[in-house]
């Protein structure tokens, strides 16, 4: 308990899924936690989780694919805790992620761009002079293992998930004597509910990971000291399923 006490995160896509057991995680390890979604409802929800679990935590609604509203929500965050030692970049738009690349048109790639490496880069370059004001300011980009299999029919989500891969090691390199440490998650988890229909897990431990039990821990993990001198790698949180392939 209280690993990141003290600390300040944002969490982007915390209205849901992974982002919203990170959010939960962190308050619970002592950090005063922004939560940053488009959804209104979802930010209001994650929000009273945290206080009626006795955590910190602000709402920020944010659409991380308008520069003007990443720029806000830092300030909002600023003007609240007066600092920032972590950001997850794990926000992106679920509606867009699937298509061949003989069929891919490009605005449909650039949505994917717009809301993966653009979104995180902002962020990042906005956080940027509080990360290094903490003196071991974390961030933690949300990658994905369908970009490292090169996976059939997401085309524009495995170009744009790469690209924030690249975005971390080159910044993990040119902000580590800034005492900031950038890593990438790459997880495989079930957060699409239990109606969905979706294959058997093929990975080495034969099972989705949960993002309350398996994936947030690893984003504790980087965030906190314990991960202090790990910095531009994937940890790829997925069970076993591109073992050695990540890296």
């Amino acid at each position: 308990m209280n690993r990141i006490q003290g600390k300040v995160a944002i969490v982007t896509g915390a209205g849901r899924g992974i982002g919203r057991a990170t959010a939960s995680l962190f308050a619970a390890e002592g950090a005063k936690v922004a939560v940053l979604s488009r959804t209104p409802a979802n930010v209001d929800a994650v929000v009273a989780e945290i206080e009626t679990a006795g955590g910190a935590a602000i709402g920020v609604v944010c659409d991380l694919s308008d520069p003007s509203q990443i720029k806000s929500a830092v300030d909002k965050v600023i003007a609240a805790y007066g600092r920032i030692d972590i950001v997850v970049n794990n926000a992106f738009d679920p509606s867009v992620p699937c298509s061949s690349i003989v069929d891919l048109p490009v605005e449909q790639l650039q949505r994917n761009f717009e809301m993966g490496p653009i979104a995180y880069l902002r962020m990042m370059q906005a956080c940027y002079p509080h990360l290094k004001a903490s003196g071991e300011g974390r961030v933690i980009n949300f990658g994905s293992m369908a970009g490292v299999m090169g996976l059939i029919g997401y085309g524009p989500y495995n170009m744009a998930k790469e690209a924030v891969r690249a975005l971390t090691r080159t910044a993990a390199r040119e902000w580590g004597t800034d005492r900031i440490t950038v890593n990438n998650v790459l997880p495989l988890a079930d957060t699409w509910g239990p109606d969905a229909d979706v294959p058997a897990p093929s990975n080495a431990l034969a099972r989705y990971g949960s993002p309350e039990k398996d994936v947030a821990p690893a984003v504790l993990f980087l965030a906190s000291r314990d991960g202090q001198f790990l910095t531009g790698t994937s940890l790829t949180v997925d069970g076993g399923a591109i073992i050695d392939g990540g890296r």
